[in-house]
């Protein structure tokens, strides 16, 4: 997906029509009006519109998403000028807030969630946890052995499963070490010995890393980056409205009950 130009956030969108046409009238149903030229000059500048809703003022609301980012567009009844971003309403309100968590949030949690579960993880702590976590963790990341201990309360206790999905990209022989863990007989309990080793150097990586292996790495390293994140740990949970949620690197204290849920 093409990154969304950041000018589109504060400025119209003008797209060239046929001038002194009159407009015609809309349909009964807005869903089923023709969508508008400047919806796809917006999606051309990489944002993915995923449904539409009612609007104030004679305009049509789209809900889309930018990266992992939803935004509303905002078309003038001409149609031909579009606006991105909040629509303020005389109380403050942010119009678009409700349509954006219906028509881009859930279901993009949704397809987020179902594309963490089809990844390559290991689990750590017990398959019937109340709370899933998952955590793009490198076997050579500092940060990623800190979660991992500050989380030993949490997946201890039975309330939290963390599922490791694994990446190689700290040191050349991260991915040894992952096709360590992932070759051995539990590799729960590898990469339970590495973490808990991780002072003195962690578990010794396998002499070569095998190609399903590898394969394994790199759609892992795949769904990070499209993902959002850049390194380890990169974290993701849902939060009391089943909503996907993220933390680029190692939580803070204070937020290890947001992660984690309570202890």
């Amino acid at each position: 997906m093409k990154s969304l130009n950041p000018a589109l956030l504060v400025l119209s969108i003008a797209v060239a029509g046929a001038a002194g046409c009159s407009r015609a009238a809309e349909p009964a149903d807005p869903a089923d009006a023709p969508r508008p030229a400047v919806v796809e000059a917006v999606e051309a500048q990489g944002l993915e519109v995923l449904g539409e809703f009612d609007a104030p003022g004679g305009m049509r609301g789209f809900a889309g998403i930018a990266g992992q980012r939803p935004m509303a567009v905002y078309v003038t009844p001409d149609g031909r000028h579009a606006v991105i971003g909040m629509l303020i309403n005389a109380d403050g309100e942010d119009v678009g807030q409700a349509h954006l968590q219906r028509l881009v949030a859930e279901p993009v949690s949704k397809r987020i969630w179902s594309q963490l579960e089809d990844s390559h993880w290991v689990a750590d702590g017990a398959d019937d946890a109340a709370r899933i976590v998952y955590t793009f963790s490198d076997p050579n990341c500092p940060f990623c052995n800190r979660f991992w201990q500050a989380a030993r309360p949490w997946v201890e206790s039975g309330k939290v499963q963390l599922r490791h999905v694994l990446v190689g990209v700290i040191r050349e022989d991260s991915a040894n070490k992952v096709a360590a863990i992932l070759s051995a007989p539990s590799p729960s309990e590898m990469l339970a010995r590495n973490e808990r080793s991780y002072a003195s150097g962690g578990i010794d990586g396998a002499a070569t890393v095998p190609a399903e292996v590898r394969s394994q790495l790199n759609a892992n390293e795949l769904l990070m980056l499209e993902l959002g994140f850049q390194g380890t740990p990169g974290i993701l949970f849902r939060d009391d409205d089943g909503l996907v949620q993220r933390r680029s690197g190692m939580p803070a204290a204070a937020d290890l009950p947001v992660v984690l849920g309570p202890r």
